[in-house]
């Protein structure tokens, strides 16, 4: 164990002078069931014991029927751009505010694409399929000249590495006033591609799908041009199949591209509880919107529900840190709102942020109890895990270990709304209990429920409503994030070395058991609120 972990463990048991050391234990399932008494409503919840008690998966599913019937009376769902939407943020906004934090709206740019057009004029007059990319694209309408792009036309159609080098646009002559890219889909980001289109001079881009297999025929669908490429374009850009790329490759083709983007702002819903410290801002975080198909009570309904039980149950504390807790619009289109509030924040804004933890999915039906894998030790993570990450890890594993419950590493990916905090170098955790991956035998023996069925059955669809959860990883879980809640409020020193106070009535945790090692084979239970906006050409 290196340094930091084992100064981890002795700052974690320290007490207060005369204090006895917290032990926490698992409730029984009645107990854990119970509704709170009054008294919770009174006190100062300072202690992990007396938040422990308070907070509970009744008090969160309080919420989470209220988002469903906030579903139910739009449209079945809570998208982003809704009505649903709209009433889901203010009946946080009314929860927080009856609960005393002091709430804030963060509204932010949702650039929407109408539907594109791609009129291909010369030297046939026909009409394209089209798509839009889910966000990154500017706006605006172009007719002129078609300029193909280092492109693979004839079989097997592999490698393509159209559009990915600055050398591929070398000898072709985008001087024009409206210059349109044909680009293949291949290799790399679909951003890179368009982002090397514009600096070369096009006015606008298509970039049609590869063509060497039979998925990849047809119009590019449910993929972003944000990545790599970190901000949107100045130029419209569109797919379109295999085939109506080789139309366009014709020589002498001219054509209309067409893809408007309208500004729809949305809002992420900021509560604050001032610390004595206000320049050490302990932040936690959860994305409010569903997706179109359904009402979204796991997914992300479970996070919302969590934390605003915990506000509820944290509100007359006197924090050492400033906690500040979020609920993301447009996740699931992109991490939109959560990019944006980060993108605003000034430089010394962002360095007041101690730690973010992020709370996407945590009561999955067939679940896994999963921890960011911040140290890295099941998968090599595909982003730059910040400093103090590993110590936000461990304290999450030093819980389940208490209550003696297994848990397992989710890939630290970035694919949900810590990615911008990551990218901007703030240390970050969270958990989460599973979308699509399907449950193993293994696991099943570990942790119940069905073997060879996805961890969520429902994910991003309409069945995902309010009988969509787990009662007991609902449990674990709201008890699991009020605990790290409340010990970053009084100290993040092991994160941040940003000195705090000893949590009252001191917190004691064993050595972290271990994750179990069930996706030692790949996977990880990765979260999909990104996956489907694909990066990759």
């Amino acid at each position: 164990m290196n340094r930091s972990r084992t100064s981890a463990h002795r700052a974690l048991a320290l007490t207060a002078a005369g204090a006895t050391a917290l032990a926490l234990a698992v409730l029984p399932a009645a107990a854990a069931d119970a509704a709170p008494g009054t008294a919770c409503d009174k006190r100062n919840n300072n202690t992990v014991a007396k938040l422990l008690d308070c907070v509970s998966a009744t008090g969160a599913m309080e919420h989470l029927n209220a988002l469903q019937d906030i579903a139910d009376a739009h449209d079945g769902n809570r998208a982003v751009d809704t009505a649903g939407y709209e009433a889901s943020v203010d009946y946080v906004v009314e929860t927080l505010e009856a609960a005393g934090w002091q709430v804030s709206i963060d509204e932010f740019d949702y650039l929407l694409p109408l539907t594109p057009e791609l009129h291909q004029l010369t030297p046939q007059d026909v009409v394209h399929p089209a798509g839009s990319f889910s966000e990154g694209s500017g706006s605006g309408s172009v007719t002129g000249t078609i300029i193909p792009v280092d492109l693979v036309l004839a079989p097997p159609r592999a490698p393509v590495t159209s559009g990915c080098e600055d050398s591929d646009f070398d000898g072709l002559d985008f001087s024009g006033s409206a210059d349109i890219a044909l680009i293949q889909r291949g290799t790399c980001e679909f951003g890179v591609k368009a982002r090397n289109a514009q600096e070369a001079g096009a006015e606008a881009v298509v970039i049609m799908n590869q063509g060497n297999a039979p998925d990849r025929m047809d119009v590019i669908t449910n993929v972003t041009l944000i990545g790599e490429n970190t901000e949107a374009l100045d130029i419209p850009v569109v797919s379109t199949s295999f085939d109506a790329g080789a139309a366009l490759a014709q020589p002498g083709s001219t054509a209309t591209v067409t893809q408007i983007v309208e500004n729809h702002p949305q809002k992420n819903v900021i509560a604050e509880l001032p610390g004595v410290n206000p320049d050490n801002v302990v932040m936690a975080g959860a994305h409010l919107d569903s997706v179109p198909e359904g009402p979204g009570i796991n997914d992300n309904g479970s996070g919302s529900a969590a934390l605003l039980e915990i506000a509820q149950n944290m509100s007359k504390l006197k924090p050492q840190n400033t906690v500040r807790l979020a609920w993301w619009g447009a996740e699931e289109v992109g991490l939109v709102g959560s990019a944006g509030y980060v993108a605003g924040l000034s430089d010394a804004e962002r360095d007041r942020i101690a730690l973010y933890l992020n709370f996407d999915m945590i009561a999955s039906p067939n679940y896994v109890f999963m921890v960011y894998d911040g140290d890295e030790s099941s998968f090599e993570a595909p982003v730059v895990v910040p400093p103090g990450s590993v110590e936000i890890e461990d304290l999450f594993e030093r819980y389940y270990t208490s209550i003696g419950q297994p848990y397992d590493d989710a890939e630290f990916s970035g694919r949900s709304d810590y990615e911008a905090f990551i990218l901007a170098g703030i240390p970050a955790g969270g958990l989460f209990t599973g979308a699509e991956e399907k449950k193993t035998p293994e696991q099943a023996a570990i942790w119940g429920g069905t073997a060879g069925e996805w961890l969520d059955p429902c994910y991003h669809q309409a069945c995902d409503d309010i009988d969509n959860l787990s009662m007991q990883a609902l449990e674990v879980n709201s008890d699991a994030i009020a605990l790290a809640v409340l010990a970053y409020a009084y100290s993040t020193e092991l994160v941040n070395g940003v000195p705090g106070v000893d949590v009252p009535g001191g917190l004691l945790l064993p050595e972290p058991a271990g994750p179990e090692g069930t996706f030692a084979g790949g996977g990880g239970g990765l979260h999909g609120g990104h996956e489907h906006d694909a990066l990759m050409s």
